[in-house]
């Protein structure tokens, strides 16, 4: 597997673990810039490489009354302002095609969200930056899909390719992560994200808004770094409570050192496995 650089990091090919983390959604700038300031923090005291990630405009919330955030102008400025104050790489996810150039020039990173895994046009929008572009997994895919959406981004020359799995459809209101999920796509040969707390969502559960069961991102995230995981992915808040969107499946930020450190253990175990052929996340032993 060939990494993906991302700023300094380097994600895959057997470095280390990278955590991409933040809220949904930009709820102020000043809120963005305090949660990276201390996401920054805990990353530093682990050891650990970390990603800022937050939206600028969710397009796809469950309601037309939900929170979509600020848009494109004022949240490209506020990301840029955590690129700033932070010295984190930054990711952002994009919903329409004019959008990938003007949100290249601030972030790092660009996601293509699990609805919109199949937009051709979106995924090639994204691809012709030459930013690394993160797809994830619609939750009406099975892996082997995946490489569809993968070479739409790479027909145009980009790379730099990162696939998230998020969770499957699972009847109604629920997801299921299928483990073997993670080494099928490792099997593409581009790093793998585990977004752990949308694998976690009750979709359209509440009353007009998407739920969670934030209580099992512990063990969830503790199965995906077992079974290869390169980055996990999840949404932080200081007050999952009063959150302006996934509420219900966001992880409290004073759990996030102890998570990053417990994640970090069992990442080592497994490159120890592989490095002694006990184990080969994604090939064949």
């Amino acid at each position: 597997m060939n990494p993906v650089q991302i700023g300094p990091l380097s994600v895959g090919g057997g470095h280390p673990l990278v955590f991409i983390a933040g809220p949904c959604v930009i709820e102020s700038t000043q809120h963005a810039i305090d949660l990276a300031l201390a996401i920054r923090d805990i990353g530093r005291r682990c050891a650990a490489p970390v990603v800022f990630k937050a939206s600028y405009d969710k397009a796809n919330r469950t309601s037309r009354e939900s929170f979509r955030g600020p848009g494109i102008d004022e949240g490209l400025k506020a990301l840029a302002d955590v690129r700033a104050r932070s010295g984190l790489p930054v990711l952002t996810d994009i919903h329409e095609p004019s959008h990938a150039a003007p949100a290249a020039a601030v972030v790092d990173i660009l996601q293509i969200p699990a609805f919109l895994s199949r937009q051709t046009d979106l995924l090639v929008a994204a691809a012709r930056t030459g930013k690394p572009v993160n797809i994830k997994k619609g939750q009406f895919l099975a892996p082997a899909d995946m490489r569809h959406a993968i070479a739409k981004v790479t027909a145009e020359g980009n790379r730099s390719v990162l696939i998230t799995e998020r969770g499957t459809s699972f009847g109604y209101h629920d997801l299921v992560v299928d483990m073997r999920g993670l080494p099928m796509l490792k099997e593409f040969g581009y790093p793998v994200v585990f977004d752990v707390t949308h694998s976690l969502q009750l979709p359209g559960g509440g009353q007009g808004v998407t739920t969670g069961l934030a209580q099992y991102i512990e063990p969830l995230a503790s199965a995906g770094v077992a079974a290869g995981a390169d980055a996990v992915f999840m949404e932080v808040h200081d007050e999952p409570a009063h959150a302006r969107s996934d509420a219900g499946n966001a992880l409290r930020l004073d759990r996030l050192e102890a998570l990053i450190l417990k994640l970090k253990r069992i990442a080592a175990i497994v490159r120890e496995d592989v490095a002694a052929g006990v184990s080969t996340p994604g090939g064949r032993l």
